[in-house]
């Protein structure tokens, strides 16, 4: 039986080394791409179609001493995903195992999971003309192998396993981070349903550039569960409108006394 997983990301272990991208790289035969210089050792600020993660650095200053904040980006895999729900393909499923993903056989690159992802991590491809993100490594996780960017994380900050055990995981690490930075939280835990990665971040979220609480934008909620079903309604109606006036008119003989019309030849005016 397959079980929900989670990647715990600890950021207060994290050195910013950059492996986890690589790793994710090699092992989805990722092209490089040409970056730049974003901020400090900093070269890439959002995901791509062929860059799935990376790290953003953040430089903080308090009490005259400077230190890092690192973040790992990639797509969240949420339970209640809004790109799932935006999706006018049916191209993106979720896994038992908890991870979002994509089917690239039915995808169109329509853009809509783009626009509605809180965290704008799915990004079209517009030569192939489909979505990419990361995939969580599924092909790993369900041969029983790590994703491949917690494989190769030296520092120990990304730690995979079953959901609880990584939720007791990061809760007892939170405790203890706590200690000596009273700002530590966890990040993930119940967003958007709850995230299959869970963080624990040394400041708020917003110091790291994402979204204290992300939401499903309120116009794609309208249309999925009031809109749409609505027209669903109407058209149904309209159908059945239309299939009642057929039988009424049917049952009347408006049609049959149409038909005998049709049929016989029209009478000739005048004498013999």
């Amino acid at each position: 039986m397959t079980t929900k997983k989670m990647v715990f990301v600890d950021t207060s272990l994290c050195t910013g080394c950059k492996a986890c991208s690589v790793a994710c790289k090699a092992w989805n035969d990722l092209p490089a791409e040409k970056t730049k210089l974003i901020t400090s050792y900093q070269s890439q600020d959002k995901t791509t179609p062929t860059t799935w993660t990376y790290i953003s650095m953040h430089e903080k200053y308090e009490e005259g001493k400077m230190y890092w904040l690192m973040f790992k980006h990639q797509c969240y895999h949420c339970a209640e995903p809004a790109c799932l729900q935006a999706c006018s393909s049916d191209a993106i499923h979720k896994t038992e195992s908890g991870y979002t993903v994509i089917d690239h056989e039915k995808c169109i690159g329509c853009g809509y999971c783009v626009q509605n992802c809180p965290w704008s991590v799915p990004m079209v491809d517009e030569t192939k003309h489909k979505s990419y993100k990361c995939t969580g490594c599924i092909d790993r996780v369900e041969n029983g192998l790590k994703p491949a960017c917690v494989a190769t994380c030296q520092p120990g900050a990304l730690q995979f396993g079953e959901r609880d055990e990584m939720l007791k995981m990061a809760k007892a690490r939170l405790a203890e981070v706590q200690k000596t930075n009273p700002k530590a939280n966890l990040y993930g835990e119940n967003l958007m349903g709850g995230t299959t990665y869970i963080y624990l971040l040394q400041d708020k979220p917003e110091v790291y550039g994402v979204p204290a609480n992300p939401t499903t934008p309120v116009s794609l909620t309208l249309w999925k569960s009031i809109i749409h079903p609505l027209g669903g309604v109407a058209v149904g109606g309209a159908v059945l409108g239309v299939a009642a006036g057929c039988f009424a008119n049917f049952c009347l003989g408006n049609y049959r006394d149409r038909a005998r019309k049709i049929a016989e030849p029209p009478h000739e005016k005048g004498g013999h």
